[in-house]
């Protein structure tokens, strides 16, 4: 079992803890950035973490984990490894709609388990929820690297992280770094807004 230190030292080495003044996809901005997707740089940082996730649902029976593109294909893998099972993800088709493809098929009493790396709002993950569940499968569980809602989420299954952390975050005119006359806030993530 990895200890709550050791997963932080392996979020700070792999550059995934962020701190100065960042504007979160939501528009909101914050003290703390986390990019969960350097994890997967390096198998050093992700075969741990995914094989203490992957752990917490050992018990589960689960036959093919799934992740929605792009955050979570890697993780998927790292995942199912452990658990021995398969893997694969979702992704949006041209009309944004987080759909199968290339193939991938939930099978009807499929037990899934649903992955991301990080979990701010849910959004993501509620979508592929409603995937699976519309296909007939089995969602027995989601889990993630880092839940950063701080244990307040409810996807209606079992919900385990690795970390569960609870990020500040303020609406533009609150925040006391703007405030204080901080350079302007930066966009580390993926999404544009």
């Amino acid at each position: 079992m990895i200890t709550q230190q050791r997963i932080i030292e392996i979020l700070k080495e792999a550059g995934v803890l962020l701190e100065g003044h960042f504007k979160l996809t939501s528009g909101r901005h914050s003290n703390q950035y986390l990019q969960c997707a350097k994890i997967f740089r390096n198998t050093k940082y992700s075969e741990g973490l995914c094989a203490a996730l992957a752990e917490q649902y050992q018990d589960s029976n689960v036959q093919v984990v799934i992740g929605p593109a792009m955050g979570a294909v890697q993780m998927a893998y790292e995942v199912s490894r452990p658990l021995h099972c398969e893997n694969f993800f979702t992704e949006r088709d041209e009309n944004g709609k987080m759909t199968l493809r290339r193939g991938f098929v939930v099978n009807p009493g499929e037990k899934v388990l649903v992955v991301e790396d990080v979990v701010t709002t849910g959004g993501s993950v509620r979508e592929v929820i409603d995937l699976v569940n519309a296909a007939g499968g089995d969602v027995v569980g989601v889990g993630s690297i880092v839940d950063r809602t701080g244990g307040k989420i409810d996807f209606g299954v079992p919900f385990k992280a690795v970390i569960s952390v609870d990020v500040q975050s303020w609406e533009p005119q609150d925040c006391p770094l703007c405030k204080e006359g901080a350079p302007a806030p930066v966009k580390p993530g993926s999404r544009k807004i």
